[in-house]
């Protein structure tokens, strides 16, 4: 027994190595410049917006900033009395070089509110390639240059993971090892390996193809945009590819109910979407081989300390040094942080098969243990 435990411990602690590996030679350093595009086509960016963020004015500057000849950018707001309009317009008038409008209004063609608030910024969107940003992206210069050089010949779509960056306080550094280190790491690799998932962060499209496929209102079949998106991409037989490095999501400060929230929302969307790319996570993380093999140590009387020591060593120091290679945030809190992250990731696992409702700016929406029990309800 304490053989077959340790060998279950031993191919776990391989399986983190291997998905380092290949992130290791998957993603470039944070910052590295793109690849210089062949030619530079009008592109237009649409970002949903709603309220005023920690870090608006800094996305909002970024947007008009990008080190592309032609562009537009087109705000989409639900609400006409948003606060955020007037913020849009001052940033308009600094940057009168930059092509912008506003769109208000809620179109509500599926359940996903994001999607509800895209549609009109889609069907008004003039360039050829389409780019559905989330508002809280800090898009680097070379934004658009990263994007459309992740496009190939059997692309569907390429898109960006969040980097969490700008940690005010441990549980935003809790965020940060969910996001980089391990849903991203896990990402990168699983597109290297061929299963490639969308991301709707960052999401560049060629219009005429999504259009050809029922447009934008496809991405409703799922009661989140990426998840449809993934499905129709595989459908068309095409791919989903990911830009070179993920592009930032400034965080802030976050507490344990925020992580909470926010990982159990978006375990219960995996759980409904990809039920048998999900069920597995549960071996992820520090707590499975640890336990296994701190078992298999009881039963041959070797010492636990050493062992548990080993095993903390042989997860985190290759999570660490790949933070460390692609320049991601890195400070004293970070391994404390990664520990948190790993033991609230089998709660999170578990809550998630638990049918709930949850808010979503404004929105609650419920998730039951199926699929066809997805509904959303209006807040306000």
């Amino acid at each position: 027994m304490a053989y077959y435990l340790g060998a279950a411990a031993l191919a776990l602690i391989g399986l983190n190595w291997f998905s380092i590996l290949i992130a290791a030679f998957r993603l470039a350093p944070k910052d590295t410049p793109a690849l210089e595009a062949p030619d530079t086509p009008f592109v237009s960016v649409v970002v949903p917006v709603r309220g005023i963020e920690s870090f608006t004015h800094a996305t909002l500057e970024r947007a008009f900033a990008l080190d592309w000849p032609a562009y537009e950018l087109i705000f989409c707001v639900a609400d006409n009395h948003d606060p955020i309009i007037p913020l849009i317009r001052e940033a308009m008038s600094r940057h009168g070089q930059v092509k912008a409008r506003i769109l208000t209004g809620d179109e509500r063609v599926s359940t996903n509110p994001k999607l509800n608030n895209c549609v009109k910024g889609w069907r008004e969107a003039q360039g050829e390639w389409v780019i559905l940003a989330d508002s809280n992206v800090l898009m680097p210069p070379q934004y658009i240059q990263h994007l459309l050089a992740g496009w190939r010949k059997d692309t569907g779509l390429v898109c960006s993971t969040p980097l969490g960056s700008t940690p005010q306080g441990f549980w935003a550094e809790v965020e940060c090892a969910f996001l980089n280190t391990h849903q991203a790491r896990w990402q990168y690799a699983g597109e290297a390996l061929g299963f490639g998932f969308a991301q709707g962060k960052s999401m560049l499209w060629h219009k005429p193809m999504l259009d050809s496929a029922s447009g934008i209102e496809a991405l409703g079949q799922e009661i989140a945009e990426d998840a449809a998106a993934t499905k129709l991409v595989n459908r068309l037989g095409r791919k989903v590819h990911l830009v070179a490095w993920p592009f930032e999501q400034p965080l802030g400060n976050r507490s344990l109910q925020d992580i909470w929230s926010r990982q159990s929302r978006w375990a219960r969307l995996r759980r409904v979407t990809f039920p048998l790319f999900f069920t597995p996570e549960i071996m992820l993380g520090l707590l499975p081989p640890l336990i296994l093999g701190l078992s298999a140590a009881a039963l041959t009387d070797t010492n636990l300390a050493a062992t548990a020591t080993a095993i903390l060593a042989a997860i985190y120091l290759p999570e660490l040094a790949l933070a460390r290679l692609k320049r991601w945030p890195l400070s004293w809190i970070t391994l404390p942080a990664m520990l948190a992250r790993d033991i609230v990731m089998p709660a999170v696992w578990t809550r998630s098969w638990i049918g709930g409702s949850f808010n979503w700016r404004g929105n609650t929406m419920t998730i039951g243990t199926e699929n066809s029990e997805l509904e959303q309800v209006p807040v306000g």
